[in-house]
């Protein structure tokens, strides 16, 4: 059969085509594995879990610290350790106003690992990498679920202050902003939902919560969402005049140390700390999703760790993108 050049030009066309598509499907897929350091470094879980433990058990507040800067890590420039770079200057990611707060515990926590880390396997592993894994394991030893971790990620270049405005989601965010907010970062509003259950654990300084208590309104200083009690409570650990500006609330009243869904029954209960915590019962859009997670634990850390997964994707440095750091808190 004859086949004109125009029709020769069209299958070729069509054929390569085809095949770069096949090609970046492939790309895609294999940009981040939970085999890939098996040849390089197969024993690279256990280093870090053991790093992990040690640090916890001296220092449980290494749990929240370390899930929380895993978190904020990912939604500056994707998960690429930028947030771990120190400067002289004060001018890296961790000296934006929202990465102050940042627990020193966490930033202790994965330079012991990934020292540890170095130690067996020199200049393999990234600190991206490693403080995905560290955020696994200390989600595990506060009683939550455990899963498998994606590796392959490498360090990020850029580490600067002014890219963390408006990438972080704040204590007053209402229903809409969040789930902008986690949309932009390719996460749903169940994905949303589940990660803000990571607030099971830790606490919060005062000045993150007190409009709720003193300011709400001309009409309401105090909000009214909030359980009497609840707020009575937080007045009391936190008084409008004379306040130690150290003064911190746990984020769960109930259960602050224990990974489980105790966070989401205090919603159902308007004993949540934050307004950005309280609006997920409050608003219809994602009240369901908040009750069902709150009468099913099992429920609540399928959803999670399934978003901590895909958190984990957010905008990666692969093959020969970035470095692979020797020292988390500087670039090579």
């Amino acid at each position: 059969m004859y086949i004109g050049s125009d029709s020769r030009k069209h299958m070729t066309m069509w054929f390569l085509s085809g095949m770069l598509f096949f090609c970046m499907v492939i790309e895609s897929n294999a940009q981040l594995s939970e085999n890939f350091y098996a040849s390089k470094c197969p024993n690279v879980e256990r280093i870090v879990r053991q790093a992990v433990t040690k640090k916890y058990q001296q220092t449980p507040i290494t749990a929240p610290g370390t899930l929380r800067m895993f978190f904020h890590d990912c939604f500056v420039g994707g998960c690429d350790a930028s947030v771990l770079i120190a400067s002289d200057k004060g001018d890296a990611e961790k000296d934006a106003h929202d990465n102050i707060s940042l627990a020193g515990d966490g930033f202790d926590t994965v330079a012991k690992a990934k020292q540890a880390v170095e130690a067996q396997c020199p200049g393999l592993v990234s600190c991206a990498d490693v403080l995905a894994l560290a955020a696994r394991d200390v989600v595990v030893l506060a009683g939550g679920p455990g899963f498998k971790v994606e590796l392959g990620r490498r360090d990020g270049l850029v580490s600067q202050a002014s890219r963390v405005d408006g990438k972080l989601p704040g204590p007053e965010l209402d229903v809409t902003g969040l789930v902008n907010l986690f949309a932009s970062n390719g996460l749903s509003m169940t994905d949303m939902i589940a990660l803000s259950g990571a607030h099971t654990i830790g606490f919060s300084h005062c000045d993150r919560f007190a409009n709720r208590l003193y300011n709400f309104s001309s009409l309401m200083p105090v909000d009214p969402t909030l359980d009497p009690a609840y707020a009575q409570q937080l007045m009391d650990a936190c008084p409008r005049v004379g306040s130690d500006p150290n003064s911190v609330a746990n984020l769960d009243v109930n259960t602050p140390g224990v990974f489980d869904n105790v966070y989401f029954q205090n919603l159902v209960a308007r004993k949540g700390l934050f307004t950005s915590d309280q609006v997920l019962f409050n608003d219809f859009r994602s009240q369901a999703t908040v009750v069902r997670f709150a009468n099913n634990a099992d429920e609540f850390k399928s959803a999670f760790t399934s978003a901590m997964r895909k958190l984990g994707r957010v905008g990666v440095k692969v093959g020969n993108q970035g470095e692979i750091r020797r020292d988390c808190s500087a670039f090579n």
